[in-house]
């Protein structure tokens, strides 16, 4: 097509662009879980897409970068990254400095596939806390799965 003679980098396989990315959504949660309880905000935003992670690797495939649907990347990175960081305060408003232990992640809105990823939607992780009480949280929005590797697309939960 003519997006490279448009000086926009063809989309590449979103394995080959992510980094940090982790074994399992477990392995996500447990992270998510270690930072909270550090209350490290630095950390908990490594775990999620970067903007170039998102513009060069997901945005291609979205419905909304089709042309017709007259949306930028900045536009929708910026609104993306903004509820995020917005969810990610409360977060740790909420739960910064508790330490629990993962029961179990499970993913109540099903998966969406694309060309070079997937999405496992609407996140629920099963604590449990220091008196042994067991709790389904929202910690996290939607994971990206790619090339069997996996991170947060973001903190926002709907």
């Amino acid at each position: 097509m003519g997006l490279a003679g448009c000086g926009e980098r063809a989309p590449r396989p979103a394995g080959a662009v992510l980094s940090e990315t982790k074994a399992s959504p477990e392995a996500v949660a447990e992270a998510v879980l270690a930072a909270l309880a550090d209350g490290d905000r630095e950390a908990l935003q490594r775990l999620a897409l970067t903007e170039e992670e998102f513009t060069r690797a997901v945005w291609p495939e979205l419905p909304s970068s089709r042309p017709e649907r007259n949306l930028t990347v900045d536009y929708v990175w910026g609104d993306l990254n903004q509820k995020s960081r917005g969810f990610l305060q409360t977060l740790l408003n909420e739960h910064g400095g508790q330490r629990y232990r993962l029961v179990s992640v499970d993913f109540d809105g099903g998966v969406t596939e694309y060309e070079t990823f997937r999405v496992h939607r609407d996140s629920r992780v099963t604590v449990e806390d220091a008196a042994g009480e067991r709790r389904d949280v929202r910690l996290f929005g939607s994971v990206l799965e790619a090339d069997g590797r996996y991170k947060l697309l973001s903190y926002v939960i709907d």
